[in-house]
Order: structure tokens, then C-alpha cells, then sequence
């Protein structure tokens, strides 16, 4: 999602350079130019956009951390029942 954002960015920005709404790099750095532009304008974006994308992968990753430590002590339990 991140990368479709950043393309999005990347278009928006080409065709404002091209129209001359937003200046051109000098020489021929103007390829580069927009790359720099897009990156600054799409970072922020998909920090705001993707929140709930992000949000919900955290609470994924959360309960999958806390499913491995139950297993863990689990395990732990066990074995220290099977050495007494």
C-alpha cells in the first residue's frame, strides 16, 4: 500500500513538473527531482492513510507475540513438572 502511494505521489508530482506548476530539477536532474518530491509528499500521506492498515497489523503481531509466550511457558511448565 505504501508503494501504491508513493507511485501515486510520484505521478501527481511528474505531471505537476511537466505543466510547470512545481519546478523542474536543474539539467537533468528533473527525474530525480521528482523522485526526492514524491518520497518527502508520500511519507507523511501514507502515515495518515495507513494508520488503520497499521493499526490492525500491530494488534496481529500483539496477539501472535502473546500466543508464542503462553506456548513458551507452557512448555516451560511442563518440563519443570516432568524434572520434579
Amino acid at each position: 500500500m505504501r508503494l501504491g502511494v508513493f507511485v501515486g505521489c510520484f505521478f501527481v508530482i511528474w505531471g505537476l513538473v511537466h505543466f510547470g506548476v512545481l519546478p523542474a530539477g536543474l539539467g537533468d536532474s528533473n527525474l530525480l527531482w521528482v523522485l526526492l518530491l514524491a518520497i518527502v509528499v508520500s511519507a507523511p500521506l501514507s502515515f495518515v492513510l495507513l494508520r488503520k492498515q497499521r493499526d490492525a497489523m500491530s494488534e496481529r503481531i500483539a496477539d501472535r507475540v502473546d500466543s508464542a509466550k503462553a506456548r513458551l511457558e507452557s512448555n516451560r511448565n511442563q518440563e519443570d513438572g516432568l524434572t520434579q
